[in-house]
């Protein structure tokens, strides 16, 4: 079975990511979809194992098979845990809308790390562009922005939500280069302050919820097996 049937014959949730599923697309943005599939448990039987993860087969999509979606959503992976919470989800079976319902298992207080982890190495990037050109690439500054502001009403409330809301319009003007680089640093420092503080308080776990995840993809291989 090759990839590209992997994905179009069983994808078990499909949804777009990117700037639409954040409230901050325009007329130039892309639409990203982002994908999960659960390779036939047959499949495993072989020496040579199914991908983890297969790109495309159209422009701007991307999946993950089940069980690396699954592990990366329990380590906190930022982009894995928010494909969980779009608002345009494209497609979901029976498995898929299970899926959503275990989104909370995966949230824990390990996203403040993480999420500080990686927006710090997206910050590293903007630095070298301001050394380098003198002005960051915009449109990740923006992007690195929401990213802050989703880890700290994270920490906040135990809930993650990814749409931009009311500060759509400033985000869009930083992307736009409107607003000047020591303000959006200076935003960018307030906003992972706040997080470190909301961590202190947070509502979330200290860890996943590992074994009501593990039993969904025992059931949901067992049912492959059986097919």
């Amino acid at each position: 079975m090759t990839p590209e049937e992997l994905v179009a014959g069983h994808t078990v949730y499909s949804c777009v990511m990117g700037s639409r599923a954040f409230g901050l697309a325009t007329e130039d943005s892309d639409t990203d979809v982002r994908g999960i599939y659960l390779a036939p448990t047959p499949l495993f039987w072989h020496f040579e194992k199914p991908p983890t993860h297969v790109e495309g087969p159209a422009d701007e999509q991307f999946s993950w098979e089940l069980e690396r979606f699954c592990e990366l959503a329990l380590r906190a992976n930022p982009n894995i845990l928010e494909c969980l919470h779009s608002p345009l989800v494209e497609y979901a079976d029976d498995t898929g809308r299970e899926l959503l319902s275990l989104r909370e298992a995966f949230l824990s207080r390990q996203a403040h790390r993480t999420f500080a982890r990686y927006a710090l190495g997206q910050r590293k990037k903007l630095d070298a562009d301001v050394r380098h050109h003198g002005a960051p690439r915009w449109k990740h500054a923006m992007h690195l922005l929401r990213l802050l502001m989703s880890c700290r009403d994270l920490l906040r409330t135990g809930v993650l939500t990814i749409d931009a809301g009311s500060e759509r319009e400033r985000l869009l003007a930083v992307k736009r280069g409107e607003v000047p680089w020591p303000e959006v640093e200076s935003w960018m420092a307030t906003l992972a302050t706040q997080s470190d503080d909301a961590a202190t308080r947070t509502p979330l776990p200290s860890g996943p919820d590992r074994a009501r995840v593990a039993d969904f993809l025992f059931r949901v291989r067992r049912e492959s097996a059986l097919e």
